[in-house]
């Protein structure tokens, strides 16, 4: 079987940007996204640029038998993952109570479920090529998050999941990095709902700057990365600070976003 880089959420922001950085290494990819025709414009990118063609896999990462389908195309054309990148996820800005339970729900299923099933599904292959898992969560998985309840807490799990999995994949030459990126200009606070945003420059880092971290954390098999010297300062100061002051100055931002 041919060996290739697995990327989901590949269509915008940090997945393309990621696509383009493992391209640039030598990486055969699959994207997966849900919308096929950016995902066919990012594989014609990657072509003009030099680099082997994607395979494209046009795929809901929510829908509960998805891990199942991407698995068989990959049978299918005899590909094996040596490499997995998680990025697929959303948010959603509001509270809790209010927001659509059914989005929140997919919110899970997309942030905690799938990478979940993804990150565990290619065991085999990954120890096999002694390859590794790329996880991408986010600064906001260190806070309590009102405002943005369950996505805050799906990424809270993302950290602690990706950590637990390095610690047992280690020993089986299985590298596992979680990517936790602050603020990152791109469609996902469209997406969240979001009417403004207000993030210091220097807690922004853009979408390449981010990718980059990222490849070359996983390649020294870093447990975590935190890109931007700001974001590394937040967890820190998170131990000095009550969680209930963290909880009320994030909510403030949050709510302000709407």
């Amino acid at each position: 079987m041919r060996p290739i880089t697995l990327i989901t959420g590949a269509s915008a922001g940090i997945g393309t940007a990621l696509a383009h950085e493992f391209a640039a290494h030598g990486h055969e990819l699959v994207l997966v996204a849900r919308r096929e025709e950016r995902l066919v414009k990012l594989a014609d990118a990657i072509t003009a640029q030099g680099h082997k063609r994607p395979t494209v896999i046009p795929i809901d990462l929510a829908q509960p038998d998805a891990v199942d389908r991407i698995g068989d195309v990959l049978t299918m054309f005899d590909l094996e993952p040596d490499v997995v990148v998680n990025n697929a996820g959303f948010g959603l800005i509001g509270a809790a109570d209010e927001l659509d339970l059914a989005e929140q729900l997919a919110m899970v299923d997309v942030n905690v479920r799938a990478l979940t099933d993804l990150s565990l599904a290619f065991i085999e292959p990954l120890q096999r090529r002694r390859g590794g898992i790329l996880n991408v969560a986010s600064l906001a998985g260190f806070l309590p998050g009102p405002g943005m309840a369950v996505y805050y807490a799906s990424k809270a799990y993302v950290v602690s999941f990706s950590e637990a999995l390095h610690h047992e994949l280690k020993p089986r030459g299985v590298r596992v990095t979680a990517l936790c990126p602050g603020p990152v200009p791109s469609e996902f606070q469209a997406r969240a709902g979001a009417r403004t945003e207000h993030f210091p420059p220097f807690f922004t880092q853009s979408p390449e700057r981010v990718a980059a971290d990222a490849y070359r954390a996983l390649a020294a098999g870093r447990r975590l990365v935190l890109p931007g010297i700001g974001n590394r300062l937040v967890p820190f100061g998170l131990r000095l600070a009550p969680r209930a002051l963290a909880a009320a100055i994030t909510g403030r931002h949050n709510f302000s976003r709407r």
